[in-house]
């Protein structure tokens, strides 16, 4: 698939995701927390990286509030443009976070803070697209594809969160690819592996 392509699938699901009314956005993130807090492997995980959830994306900061209050360990990505690079730091409350590159919510960066992805148990991530197999299309700007490919092996258990309509039939993906283990929906858990 060429790039062209590819970025129309990424338009045309982010489209579909930001024309979801206010209020059925809200009922579907209602949805998606109640599956996402009832896996096992969520209550397993002692340290989940999280997103904290901007414009449409599928709501985080209930999911923070109630991994915080579990007595897990939570990260949050910051964007750091030099490098084209996220890091991860860890944060006590999402009072902690202020607005960072275009507008989302990240941490302060403070190394005594910072947790390395190959030590959490999960990592919860956004996306515009998304297949059955676990092919992803991020944002374009290439932030996670290099966290994970610079993933240790086996590496934190790879979650999306997503709405029904991000899911497609296919997402072109090359041979160096992480595809996501789990991508949770307001409808389905689809377990990729």
């Amino acid at each position: 698939m060429s790039a062209d392509a590819k970025n129309a699938m990424r338009r045309d699901a982010l489209a579909r995701r930001d024309a979801m009314p206010v209020t059925e956005r809200a009922a579907d993130d209602a949805r998606i927390a109640r599956n996402f807090l009832e896996l096992g492997e969520y209550c397993d995980a002692g340290t989940i990286l999280l997103y904290a959830s901007f414009r449409s994306e599928a709501a985080t900061l209930e999911l923070i509030n109630r991994a915080l209050a579990g007595g897990k360990r939570v990260a949050v990505p910051r964007v750091f443009r030099a490098g084209r690079m996220l890091r991860f730091y860890r944060i006590d409350s999402p009072d902690a976070l202020r607005p960072g590159y275009m507008g989302i919510p990240e941490p302060e960066a403070d190394f005594t803070r910072e947790i390395d992805p190959c030590d959490a148990g999960m990592m919860v991530m956004p996306g515009a697209a998304f297949d059955r197999t676990g092919n992803r299309i991020g944002y374009g700007g290439g932030y996670y594809d290099k966290v994970l490919a610079a993933l240790c092996e086996p590496g934190p258990l790879l979650v999306a969160l997503a709405r029904e309509s991000q899911i497609v039939e296919a997402v072109p993906a090359e041979p160096h690819d992480r595809r996501v283990d789990m991508i949770v929906t307001g409808s389905e858990i689809i377990r990729c592996r």
